[in-house]
């Protein structure tokens, strides 16, 4: 019996065949990969399962994300990659085709907005009828400035953000993400957004659908209770909470949102697949 920090019994994941892992927090810290992960998938591929990352942080496109994860060592391609941007283009999509979007995002977030064919500005326009913050790490003060009189002056517009996360990893802790710039437009304006990404079950349906698996056979990966794993729990799918990145054992107890397992890293997991 392999026993998780619960002593739950989490030998059945190795029956699972669909693995979306989180990646800030979960499979690396910024630019450094947490040990045992190359040889966590390998042994996922060679059990007949496949892996896809799911994350929330949308100032990369999925070209980046390839590249990093390469750099990093992991043999990976665009099957291997769902984001909160691609959740975002099908929203938008469904829901304002055709409308012109207000955006404050990253350069490689804008791109993949436009490869899309999402009608996108970066200017001050009040003829745009959506409203939409990703997380940015190319922000600045005009940028607030102009995202800001966008949500005073134009009520009319839908307000969204990619993510609601407080803080994104980095080598030396965090930093604001997503959620935590959205609540200080919040402070500014009054407005608070309609969030897209996790914990919203998109990226894990999209998944299942994508490579044929059902929710028995898949598993969410995360470091954060109220985006990874409620994002799990709203797709009915088993969840492993990883004690690596953000949420704590503290955090965990005060919590509505539990998950099936709770391990100290994505390294527990090889003791399943030891003979």
């Amino acid at each position: 019996m392999l026993k998780d920090y619960f002593s739950k019994d989490y030998t059945l994941l190795k029956d699972k065949k669909l693995f979306l892992f989180d990646m800030d927090g979960t499979i690396y810290r910024e630019n450094e990969l947490f040990d045992g992960v190359i040889e966590l998938l390998e042994n996922i591929k060679s059990n007949g399962g496949h892996f896809v990352f799911i994350t929330n942080n949308a100032s990369k496109s999925v070209v980046d994300y390839i590249k990093k994860i390469n750099n990093l060592g992991i043999s990976a391609d665009e099957n291997n990659f769902l984001t909160s941007t691609l959740a975002t283009i099908l929203h938008l999509k469904k829901h304002h085709e055709k409308q012109l979007v207000y955006v404050q995002g990253t350069k490689s977030f804008i791109t993949e907005l436009k490869s899309a064919g999402i009608l996108v500005t970066q200017e001050y326009d009040e003829n745009a009828k959506v409203i939409l913050v990703g997380f940015d790490t190319e922000l600045t003060a005009e940028k607030m400035r102009i995202t800001s009189k966008m949500l005073t002056n134009v009520k009319s517009a839908k307000y969204y953000a990619t993510n609601p996360d407080w803080v994104c990893p980095v080598d030396f802790g965090y930093i604001p993400d997503c959620g935590s710039m959205c609540f200080g437009y919040e402070k500014a304006t009054a407005r608070t957004p309609i969030y897209i990404g996790k914990p919203e079950p998109t990226m894990i349906n999209i998944a299942m659908q994508k490579f044929g698996f059902a929710n028995e056979q898949t598993v969410v990966l995360g470091d954060r209770l109220y985006t990874d794993i409620a994002s799990g729990v709203n797709a009915k799918v088993d969840t492993v909470l990883v004690l690596s990145g953000e949420a704590t054992i503290k955090d965990l107890s005060e919590s509505a949102i539990k998950p099936t397992f709770v391990l100290d890293s994505v390294k527990d997991l090889l003791k399943v697949y030891k003979k």
